[in-house]
């Protein structure tokens, strides 16, 4: 008997811990076999009704997008393989070991066991509570969007479509009249930013995600992006210090600033603070998407002498990314690793014992 593939709905509402609506949309995730992968967003009310697998154009945080792909990151791109779905729809035997989740950095979201789940189900699966995580001072929205008016709020909102629809010349004016009429639109400064920055104006962008940090200076967004020009600018020091304040507001959910500050600190040859750094990236990066962690902490572990720890890390490097185009290099400097590491040991083992 044929398992055919259909179109799976879903439908409920997520909810913050205290019972109010998230205050700006959700992205949902379907994570099958330890991979997850983006299916929809919430509306402003908190509400979704998404259909599984469906290829839909949801991206997650662009800004950590865009930092592992300007460090060398390797993605998978297109479809994710363990990952069910596909333009038709999905299949029943495809939701075994699937959960359904809510994303939303600095917050622990309930989870939906869709195993056995099958097409013909009614489709509400309740509400989905998102639960604060301790020990995170930012925020990925800001708290000063519940005061704007209502004027602001409408121009905004045209300006956010726009700028999904790619019209980031269009929605430049709807974002400056949602600033003009509250200034301290956080959000909206965010936005306009990123459609400034769209158009290749990073000196007008810089300065909205400078107004937005003005306007909420833990609101995240705008730190990322300000991270992400010093990576662009490849500034050293200033990749630490950006680094350092998105990591200070929240050190749960980004591995890839993690991975951004420690290879600033081992550039600036602070290896203590980057392999700390480094460490933190390979641990919260569970599902390798940056093998380069693990690389720049084989570094680190190499220069400090600590070869058969550099060596672990390197052969980690070449499962994660058998791929990569570096791998040829990095075949060379494991062998020479293990020649140090065994160099090392036959040195320890001559050392006469200590009286």
């Amino acid at each position: 008997m044929m398992d055919f593939q259909r179109p799976m709905n879903l439908s409920g509402r997520v909810m913050m811990d205290d019972g109010t609506a998230p205050p700006e949309p959700v992205i949902l995730y379907l994570v099958c076999n330890g991979q997850p992968r983006p299916q929809g967003y919430t509306d402003m009310k908190g509400r979704f009704n998404i259909s599984l697998g469906q290829n839909q154009t949801v991206m997650a945080d662009a800004s950590l997008g865009s930092i592992n792909e300007a460090t060398g990151g390797f993605g998978s791109g297109g479809r994710v393989p363990g990952l069910p779905g596909g333009r038709m729809g999905i299949s029943e035997r495809d939701l075994m070991g699937c959960e359904f989740k809510a994303d939303l950095p600095g917050y622990r979201s309930d989870i939906v066991q869709l195993s056995g789940r099958r097409v013909m189900d009614n489709p509400e699966v309740g509400t989905i509570v998102l639960h604060r995580m301790a020990n995170v001072q930012g925020f990925t929205y800001s708290l000063t969007s519940a005061n704007a008016p209502k004027d602001a709020k409408k121009a905004f909102e045209k300006g956010v479509e726009l700028n999904k629809k790619k019209k980031y010349a269009d929605a430049e004016p709807q974002l400056r009249k949602a600033v003009e009429l509250y200034p301290k639109y956080a959000l909206a400064w965010y936005e306009l930013g990123k459609s400034l920055d769209m158009q290749k104006k990073p000196v007008e962008a810089k300065q909205a995600f400078e107004e937005s940090i003005a306007a909420d200076a833990k609101f995240v967004s705008p730190h990322l992006e300000l991270l992400q020009q010093a990576v662009t600018s490849r500034d050293w020091n200033l990749i630490a210090e950006r680094s350092d304040t998105v990591l200070k507001l929240n050190p749960f959910n980004f591995p890839n600033v993690w991975f951004m500050n420690g290879a600033a600190y081992y550039n600036l040859k602070k290896l203590d603070v980057a392999e700390k750094s480094a460490r933190e990236a390979v641990k919260l990066d569970t599902q390798h998407r940056n093998p380069r962690a693990a690389q720049l902490l084989g570094y680190i572990l190499s220069d400090k002498g600590d070869y058969p720890g550099a060596l672990e890390q390197m052969r980690g490097y070449l499962s994660f990314a058998p791929l990569a185009p570096d791998v040829d290099t990095i075949r060379k400097q494991v062998a020479e690793l293990e020649r140090l590491t065994g160099a090392k040991a036959t040195a320890q083992k001559a050392e006469p014992p200590q009286q």
